[in-house]
């Protein structure tokens, strides 16, 4: 019985597949794998920094990364603000906390859990609120 189980499986699995990848989906276009805007959404190539709204926010990205890639092979923020190339960039190098791991190891090399950049750290815009935003920064951030 369990061998014809995992046949029905691998076979409901392998169909499945099949009909996906007939859709024509093509993962290598999506916005987390590409970087590219959805929308018209205005943002300028750079912008000033914006100041921090409380303590440990991950700071705003104030240039456009229309087209950058982030994957597990690529990194192209890395390209000016890994700790090879941000002297000679001008760049913020990433944080120290970047290079530290889940068990609390410290690397040489950006952690897997903070590589993918984008995840954190968002390009600014000139979006108008989808809904009323009341936040207000923590005492002495956000001047």
């Amino acid at each position: 019985m369990k061998p014809l189980i995992t046949l029905l499986t691998l076979a409901a699995l392998t169909l499945g597949g099949a009909v996906w990848a007939d859709n024509g989906v093509d993962l290598q276009q999506s916005p987390e794998v590409t970087a590219t805007q959805q929308g018209t959404i205005h943002q300028p190539k750079e912008q000033s920094r914006k100041p921090l709204n409380y303590v440990n926010q991950p700071p705003v990205i104030p240039h456009s990364v229309d087209g950058y890639q982030v994957t597990k092979n690529v990194n192209r923020c890395l390209q000016c603000h890994g700790t090879q190339s941000y002297l000679t960039t001008g760049a913020p190098r990433v944080s120290p906390t970047h290079f530290t791991d889940r068990d609390g190891l410290v690397s040489s090399t950006v952690s897997p859990r903070r590589y993918f950049c984008l995840q954190c750290h968002v390009p600014q815009t000139d979006a108008k609120p989808v809904v009323e935003n009341t936040f207000r920064p923590a005492e002495g951030f956000g001047q």
